[in-house]
């Protein structure tokens, strides 16, 4: 027997000699790390309990419009890419383009058109059951319709935030074709606030899309895990208490005008200064350096003082408009 392998014999090992290795020849593709969710640990609490208090005022609204619908309820909050909560939402559907000011961005709010369906249906007492979407476009009654439900919905809405975080809502437009609804950028990540209600049992959705600079600058109330809570009044009255004891600097400013420095070190004990101004006139009073009112100059028990008679026009927060 010979030590070495015939020709035939290699080939068998290595194949047959005539069949090709395929090699896996594909290149490496770049990771797309926008895909990874990043959402904060505890998700919304804050928002959470917004939407849950103004899901009952809705309801209440909404109810004396249209009788048939019985419940309005809250489902979940998540984050995800603008195109693919876009390409979920099943046509045809009514985009609402509408603004929180003075938060900036583009808020969006979506009605489904299983709830126009069956809400039409109910009114006319066809009663709520399961559609078959057929992606028609909606009638004239039906967008008459989703503009009422659309009114109650951002004025509820715009009430709620009053007494968190004063907003004016502002209703945009209202689409009805997904690609012209760019509030962000496809790749960007937006806040979606699933929402349902009932009509005559039957469960129909609508939902919301916040992009996330939006709430940025109110992150601590959207975030916040004890929004909401209820305070004892023993801890309102030793904050009113100490507020109350805050010493602050006020000023009243007579008049206001540039003098040369020889002038100035010419002054002494004695000398008089002219100053522009009338008995009637406004003038100014500073809180803390800052114009706050405007008061009127008088004497009381024989001592100056100064009358207020209205806040600075456009002062908000201390600052001048």
């Amino acid at each position: 027997m010979s030590d070495f392998l015939s020709q035939e014999e290699i080939d068998a090992l290595l194949g047959g000699g005539k069949k090709e290795i395929s090699i896996d020849t594909k290149k490496e593709r770049p990771f797309d790390f926008s895909r990874i969710e990043k959402i904060k640990k505890g998700g919304f609490p804050g928002l959470e309990v917004i939407f849950e208090r103004w899901a009952k005022i809705f309801q209440e609204e909404i109810r004396s419009i249209f009788p048939v619908i019985t419940m309005v309820s809250k489902n979940k909050i998540s984050v995800m890419r603008f195109s693919d909560y876009i390409s979920k939402i099943v046509l045809p559907a009514s985009y609402v383009i509408f603004t929180m000011k003075p938060l900036n961005e583009h808020a969006l709010l979506v009605i489904d058109s299983r709830l126009v369906f069956n809400l039409v249906s109910a009114l006319f007492g066809g009663g709520a059951r399961p559609f078959k979407i057929e992606g028609r476009d909606f009638t004239k009654l039906e967008i008459q319709l989703i503009n009422d439900f659309v009114n109650v919905l951002l004025e509820t809405f715009e009430r709620i935030w009053q007494g968190i975080y004063p907003v004016e809502i502002e209703k945009k437009s209202i689409e009805f074709n997904p690609f012209l609804v760019r509030i962000v950028s496809p790749a960007e990540k937006v806040i979606v606030v699933e929402m349902s209600l009932d009509i005559e049992d039957m469960e129909v959705p609508f939902s919301f899309a916040f992009p996330q600079m939006l709430f940025l600058p109110i992150k601590d109330i959207i975030f916040s895990e004890t929004f909401g809570s209820e305070s004892s009044s023993e801890w309102k009255e030793v904050l009113l208490t100490k507020l109350s004891k805050v010493e602050l600097e006020v000023t009243l400013e007579l008049d206001r005008f540039t003098l040369l420095v020889k002038d100035f070190i010419d002054l002494e004990v004695g000398s008089e200064i002219l100053l522009n101004i009338r008995k009637d006139d406004n003038i100014k009073l500073y809180v803390e350096q800052k114009p706050k009112f405007y008061a009127k100059l008088g004497k009381l028990d024989k001592k100056f003082a100064a009358m207020i008679v209205n806040k600075i026009e456009g002062e908000k927060y201390g600052r001048e408009g």
